[in-house]
């Protein structure tokens, strides 16, 4: 459920936009988006807008589906992506990578965005290999 921290983002997205919240004192993203800043406790943000684009970081393939509704998504790659324009602050955010073959995927490897528009309500970022 969004709150106040997090409304913006999913704002975006529905508009197929990716934000991020930056501190205004210090510089530093916040992601997943919280009240105060991890570095100087700034509760004073700026939502920049990010290219969408970024870097496998680390990643996990699901082979075990944990309930029996789930078997028809395995396996899948769940993963944490660094993402571009961030200025070396290496903002990252944890991600389903999808539209891959999951044994080729590489720490390092490029990638970008895809808009999943769950509902009229809701959009989630996901992750695919850089085309």
């Amino acid at each position: 459920h969004a709150d106040d921290s997090t409304q913006p983002f999913w704002d975006a997205a529905r508009q197929d936009r990716l934000i991020a919240p930056r501190c205004v004192r210090c510089g530093t993203f916040r992601l997943p988006p919280g009240p105060f800043c991890f570095e100087c406790q700034s509760r004073d943000v700026e939502w920049v807008e990010l290219p969408g684009t970024g870097t496998i970081y680390t990643f996990t393939v699901v082979r075990h589906a944990l309930h029996p509704d789930l078997a028809p998504a395995i396996p899948y790659a769940s993963g944490v992506v660094e993402l571009d324009g961030t200025q070396g602050a290496g903002a990252r955010m944890l991600v389903n990578i999808i539209e891959c073959d999951v044994d080729s995927l590489s720490i390092g490897d490029p990638v970008e965005i895809v808009w999943d528009h769950v509902n009229d309500e809701m959009t989630t970022p996901r992750f695919r290999p850089r085309r």
